[in-house]
């Protein structure tokens, strides 16, 4: 079986980074994709906007921490991952995330401190030899043979 996502969208704030008690670093940031849907009867073109939120851990935590902004373009290729906790008033929550695998930052170097770069959790965060112009066809890394050793289900956010 299958469990793969692939987005390319906009950062729409600063990511929030925790450090938890042993050591190990994770961020989260909210993706938002833009799809555009043409109608032909009306010729009038519609975006619809869904807002991602993908988790990443230790070096792709500390890549997020140093180099995505609000506003980033970036890809992210992980998992879907879904929670439910019961909170302080009782009521039973639901969350959908994307538990990140590898991670490249779009866009010119303006726009993120290293555009153009590719981090995995399967390489640690070291950059490419050549960072690939913005222009480039994305080729996705191989995902990670190990998840995370820490819960994802306990998540400090």
């Amino acid at each position: 079986m299958i469990n793969k996502v692939i987005l390319i969208g906009n950062v729409g704030a600063d990511p929030e980074v925790r450090t938890l008690e042993g050591g190990a670093k994770v961020a989260r940031i909210r993706l938002a994709t833009t799809e555009r849907i043409y109608n032909r009867q009306t010729q009038e073109t519609k975006e619809h906007t869904e807002w991602h939120s993908v988790t990443l851990w230790r070096g792709l935590a500390d890549v997020a921490d140093r180099f995505i902004r609000k506003g980033s373009q970036v890809y992210v290729e992980g998992r879907i991952r879904s929670r439910d906790w019961t909170d302080d008033a009782g009521n039973k929550r639901y969350a959908i995330e994307i538990l990140a695998d590898d991670l490249k930052l779009l866009g010119r170097r303006g726009d993120n401190a290293q555009g153009g770069e590719s981090y995995g959790q399967s390489q640690g965060y070291q950059a490419p030899a050549a960072p690939r112009p913005a222009a480039a066809p994305v080729q996705p890394a191989a995902p990670a043979a190990v998840p995370p050793a820490d819960d994802p289900d306990d998540l400090p956010f």
